[in-house]
């Protein structure tokens, strides 16, 4: 079973400033760490970063509250927390937001569409994960007209460099004269996975943008804006993320990468 909140005691340690990860585990082996009021030796051992009371030698400490965004990432902005050479990332989209964040997986710069910012690192573990497999749907503007074929060959699936792959839905939501539309949803999310996938049968992007995450949408957000997560929906995740982990793994050799 998934647990919305706990954390391991070393992290949430970390995470406040107290001392590395390694420091940490020391200070708990010692004996120096309480956890509402029982001393705690272990590090393996986890709490609730925003619920425990921690001490450590008689002094609590002040975990970083946990944050979650989601973003309507635009064209030309990288799914980075930092870029050497100045380009526009992400995090810069969200200024306002003091706490360290970081992507959820990533989408490729020339990729548009929704992304969730965090700080936890629990969450962004079960949502990137492929023996979660949470599903991501994608919205695509090919090249040329798709055929039935292609379709099909995209929904049972063939081997890429990297391993086999394939998409759970295909849908074609557009057909003209020389260009065509396609929605996919996927379990999976290796890198450049629907872009590879689609030139692999013939049809190379023009335009692709993520739509969904589990049940996610970008629904009354345009390009580069953004809206804090409720509870309820960061709750829902994990217990998404939970009913999926039940159902057969498609893949076991993919990558958590979105």
């Amino acid at each position: 079973m998934i647990t919305v909140a706990l954390e391991r005691l070393q992290k949430i340690m970390a995470d406040a400033g107290v001392a590395s990860r390694r420091k940490c585990e020391e200070i708990i082996a010692a004996g120096r760490v309480n956890v509402d009021g029982v001393t705690v030796t272990r590090p393996g051992f986890k709490a609730d970063p925003e619920k425990s009371a921690i001490e450590v030698d008689g002094r609590p400490i002040h975990a970083a509250r946990r944050v979650y965004y989601l973003l309507n990432k635009p064209k030309g902005v990288l799914s980075t927390t930092f870029d050497d050479f100045g380009r526009p990332t992400v995090v810069n989209l969200i200024p306002d937001e003091k706490r360290r964040l970081f992507p959820v997986g990533r989408l490729d710069e020339d990729t548009e569409g929704l992304i969730l910012l965090t700080n936890d690192g629990e969450l962004a573990n079960i949502l990137t994960h492929p023996r979660y497999g949470v599903e991501k749907t994608y919205s695509a503007k090919l090249r040329g007209v798709i055929t039935r074929e292609a379709v099909e060959k995209l929904k049972k699936g063939f081997r890429l460099e990297d391993g086999r792959a394939r998409a759970d839905r295909v849908t074609v939501t557009y057909r003209g004269k020389t260009a065509s539309s396609v929605r996919m949803t996927m379990r999976e999310g290796r890198n450049h996975i629907v872009r590879r996938m689609l030139a692999k049968v013939g049809f190379p992007a023009r335009h692709l943008r993520r739509d969904r995450i589990a049940f996610l949408t970008l629904h009354g957000l345009g390009k580069g804006e953004y809206r804090r997560l409720t509870r309820q929906e960061v709750q829902g995740l994990y217990k998404h993320a939970e009913q999926t982990q039940k159902q057969p793994a498609r893949n076991k050799k993919s990558r958590p990468n979105l």
